[in-house]
């Protein structure tokens, strides 16, 4: 039988609430053995049989999710590994731009992400630098590598919500991406060019001549991104603003949803967040 909080706090712990295991009370603890895997065996005052016993139990539990705390992340990355799984390499990289390599007899992908490079191979994604990658960078690429076509830009250029089923993400859109990234050109202007370098972006005209800077941005070989800014003028009653182009070829390799995380992590980047 499955153990739960309860079942292990009355008929595993002492329930003294010593607080030996490092938790205010036995409850407590339960709580973090039964939803998070804490081992059992911190506990000091369990008799050795009993514990022996009830960690067999609970691997089971675990084995078969029971009970567990859930990990969105990782639930995202298992089912973008097996969506990717099936793929060969060397398909994947000629659709999307990457460059198929050979390191000890096992083929891997490079591929260019903003001034950096990732690879990939049948272990995962990681910096061309050896660094990992967090798991939501991961499940993008995975997404992309699934979904990438093998149509180039042809720059022409559409905001999010000129792009086709966009109306349900225009607001997080706005809130999440544009609002923040605003703040940062108006109070830290000289900031943001420098990280705009340092992710290897550029100054570029903007192509229909009225924003104050446009930045170019290559965060994938099909990707490119177009970053605007306008400084506003209180005078003539325009207001600041700041807006993301994409080539209009963009669903050809990205979801909206991937359109979205990939919006949020050029705001992260310009604007010098660390995302854990």
């Amino acid at each position: 039988m499955p153990l739960s909080v309860i079942d292990l706090y009355k008929k595993v712990l002492p329930r003294t609430n010593c607080a030996d295991c490092g938790f205010p009370t036995c409850l407590a603890f339960a709580g973090k053995v039964i939803s998070e895997k804490f081992p059992l065996k911190n506990c000091p005052h369990i008799d050795p049989s009993v514990l022996q016993e009830a960690e067999a139990i609970l691997e089971e539990q675990y084995a078969s999710g029971k009970w567990l705390k859930k990990d969105p992340a990782q639930d995202a990355l298992d089912w973008a590994r097996e969506r990717a799984a099936s793929m060969a390499l060397e398909d994947v990289a000629a659709r999307i731009g990457g460059v198929l390599k050979e390191k000890n007899g096992s083929e891997y992908m490079e591929l260019p992400y903003f001034a950096n490079k990732v690879v990939v191979n049948d272990k995962g994604i990681r910096l061309a630098d050896g660094k990992a990658l967090n798991r939501w960078e991961q499940v993008f690429l995975y997404n992309h590598m699934a979904q990438g076509g093998s149509l180039g830009p042809v720059g022409k250029w559409k905001a999010f919500e000129e792009l086709p089923n966009t109306v349900s993400k225009i607001k997080s859109m706005q809130e999440h991406v544009e609002a923040p990234l605003l703040r940062c050109f108006s109070e830290d202007l000289d900031g943001v060019k420098e990280n705009l370098n340092r992710i290897g972006g550029e100054v570029v005209n903007d192509p229909d001549s009225s924003s104050d800077l446009a930045f170019l941005l290559r965060p994938l070989p099909k990707i490119p991104v177009l970053v605007l800014y306008w400084k506003g003028d209180k005078k003539e009653g325009f207001q600041p603003r700041v807006k993301l182009l994409f080539d209009q070829t963009i669903q050809e390799h990205l979801d909206i949803e991937s359109i979205i995380f990939l919006s949020e992590r050029i705001r992260e980047l310009l604007c010098g967040e660390e995302r854990a």
